[in-house]
């Protein structure tokens, strides 16, 4: 009985071993587009093609990563929304510029993630199941004003963080709410609200947010939002096949953490999609059944 036990314990052993050999030499580096639908436009209106980025965490010697990225610029898509974790490292700005280079003049709107205002550090990794992650208070700050002004100026996009905008996507009027990171409480809705009453009302209106917190997604119900876009849970990042995700590093619901859903609030039911991301933090580079991924996401018409 005792050499069973200790053959089990050697297979299981060794299972591990090959799931985490292949979550960091091959997974992570599994780049591939989720595709989906949200009929969210009036009935007979053209189709918008949204290309969702998000957890980039770049560091500057991902350049697979950025060559892949590059690349989804022959998508063609209409719209570019980036919910936030472009950087990975205090070097990360050179390889976010390869990567999203291309996209210039391609229409945007982008949020914060906690990355993009602080540097990485290690973390156990059982801790996120004591709950969501916590800033160190000794990690130093990004240059998140530098990678603001290259997608505002380079690229053209517009700032969402605590603010509004609107404008035409193929004739259609879009209208855009956004806050700032919420894993660090930098949500503002004072802030937001006074951007939206410059707006005109009409059009789609969509939320855009780094973390889906619970509070966060009823906040952007509350206020009308047609559809939501967030990341930041990475998909869970390590899936357990037939289970799912066993974290999200936020209050979301563990089967929400990836992938078009319903949210419900107050009686409405609002799509959301939440991106697995693309990348992971220098300090856990794995993924496993949980693939890096871009979302191209179709707003159709309503049938």
């Amino acid at each position: 009985m005792p050499s069973r036990r200790g053959a089990l314990a050697a297979v299981g052993a060794a299972g591990a071993l090959g799931a985490a050999a292949w979550g960091i030499g091959v997974e992570r580096y599994l780049f591939t587009v989720r595709s989906h639908v949200a009929r969210v436009l009036a009935p007979g209106s053209a189709p918008i093609r949204v290309l969702h980025l998000s957890d980039i965490h770049m560091a500057p010697w991902q350049h697979r990563k950025q060559r892949w990225i590059a690349r989804l610029r022959s998508l063609r898509p209409d719209l570019v929304i980036d919910t936030g974790d472009n950087l990975g490292h205090a070097d990360g700005l050179a390889g976010v510029r390869a990567a999203l280079s291309p996209f210039a003049g391609t229409p945007g709107v982008q949020v914060h993630g906690s990355n993009d205002i602080w540097m990485p550090a290690p973390r156990n990794p059982f801790r996120y199941f004591l709950g969501p992650s916590s800033r160190q208070p000794s990690a130093p700050r990004q240059d998140v004003e530098a990678l603001d002004r290259f997608l505002g100026d380079d690229l053209g996009w517009f700032d969402l963080n605590n603010a509004a905008v609107s404008f035409d996507i193929r004739g259609q009027r879009l209208r855009f709410l956004g806050t700032d990171d919420p894993h660090h409480d930098l949500d503002d809705w004072s802030a937001l609200d006074a951007s939206a009453a410059t707006m005109a009302d009409g059009g789609l209106s969509i939320g855009v947010t780094h973390a889906p917190y619970r509070r966060v997604l009823d906040g952007f119900v509350d206020r009308g939002a047609d559809m939501i876009f967030a990341g930041h849970t990475h998909g869970g990042q390590v899936r357990v096949p037939g289970v799912g995700a066993l974290v999200a590093n936020c209050d979301l619901p563990l089967r929400q953490t990836r992938g078009l859903s319903v949210w419900e609030h107050d009686g409405r039911r609002v799509p959301l999609n939440v991106s697995a991301g693309l990348g992971h933090s220098i300090y856990a580079p794995v993924r496993f059944a949980c693939r890096p991924e871009a979302s191209l996401i179709t707003l159709a018409p309503r049938r």
